[in-house]
């Protein structure tokens, strides 16, 4: 009986020893990566409004590295634009703090000192220019669809912004999640390239789609966060803030949401009816019905590009998924009715 025991004693020791190397390997285990380019991207007149258009307004990358009026739309508060944002702790579902970083010039708390291809692989291959895995709160899971034209220029335009001397709280991760988290980042492994309107129309909006965080954001996600691909576009994500919570639509062309029954010129109108709409006169939102859906900044979007993403989204699969896009405003409603 002595020996048994003896044998499950080491039994148990030696599993206790290899778990704590494996937690030690993590622990030191750098993400996936390549060395940042060397290269200096030429910031031509050209390039930088190519770039404006897209932080701007279709992948709004101000809207989550600003700070924001809690008014409707969440417009961002002028004055702060790539200051960084917003912070998302355990109150809002985060397994502990992150927040969106400053990523104006300035050398001190933003990307002042940071080289152009440290940018870009912050961007699109999700490591720091210490080669330290982001959150991906980040969507550099879906800016790495992102061709590389368009990521220099987005690169050229954040590098004329004004440099703005606020600091934000570093990310903290709670384990085991802070080891996990080394997994997400990926190299790119070779040019990318975005499809020709002309050629690949649904292509076209396809890649609009993902840079834009339509298929980020409007797609299921699983216990570990992780988008459920075979429900893309179908929506159900529940984004919950300072906003309050929404509940993201099902894009999909399904005959009961919205696209299947909207017109390509309803679909653009949609986006337009914000376009006038700013920090300064935004309205107050309707208790539990503040969305951050980015219709401010999408407003600003060319037909051409919202009706390419128009076109694509009515080319998926039709799946059912009815969901309560604003739950919070459903239960004062109902409390309200009582």
């Amino acid at each position: 009986m002595k020996t048994l025991l003896k044998i499950l004693g080491i039994a148990v020791l030696v599993v206790v020893c290899l778990a704590a190397i494996g937690v030690s390997w993590l622990a030191l285990r750098h993400p996936a990566s390549r060395p940042a380019s060397s290269e200096k991207i030429e910031a031509t007149p050209e390039r930088i409004a190519r770039g404006r258009y897209l932080a701007m307004h279709v992948s709004d990358c101000f809207g989550c590295h600003s700070d924001h009026l809690l008014t409707y739309g969440v417009p961002i508060k002028p004055g702060t634009e790539g200051q960084g944002g917003l912070v998302f702790d355990e109150k809002l579902g985060i397994p502990g703090v992150v927040c969106a970083q400053n990523i104006t010039p300035d050398p001190e708390n933003g990307l002042g000192n940071w080289s152009d291809g440290e940018i870009l692989r912050a961007m699109r291959e999700g490591v720091d220019r210490s080669g330290e895995a982001l959150f991906p709160m980040m969507p550099y899971q879906s800016l790495r669809e992102m061709s590389d034209d368009d990521a220099r220029a987005i690169v050229a335009y954040v590098r004329t912004i004004k440099p703005v001397r606020h600091s934000v709280p570093p990310k903290r991760i709670n384990f085991p999640v802070n080891l996990l988290v080394k997994f997400a980042p990926q190299p790119l492994t070779g040019p990318v390239t975005a499809p020709d309107d002309a050629k690949d129309h649904l292509g076209y909006g396809k890649y609009l789609a993902m840079i834009a965080g339509c298929h980020e954001c409007h797609s299921p996600h699983d216990d570990k966060n992780q988008i459920v691909e075979s429900k893309a576009f179908s929506g159900g994500w529940e984004m919950a803030g300072l906003w309050g919570r929404n509940v993201t639509s099902n894009l999909t062309p399904d005959p009961e949401a919205y696209l299947g029954r909207a017109t390509k010129e309803e679909f653009i109108g949609r986006f337009r009816a914000f376009a006038g709409m700013n920090a300064e006169n935004a309205p107050a939102a309707d208790k539990g019905r503040n969305t951050v859906m980015p219709w401010l900044a999408m407003s600003a979007m060319t037909d051409q590009d919202l009706g390419a993403i128009y076109d694509y989204l009515k080319s998926l699969k039709p799946i059912k998924n009815k969901v309560v896009a604003f739950p919070d405003a459903a239960i004062a409603a109902i409390e309200k009715a009582k």
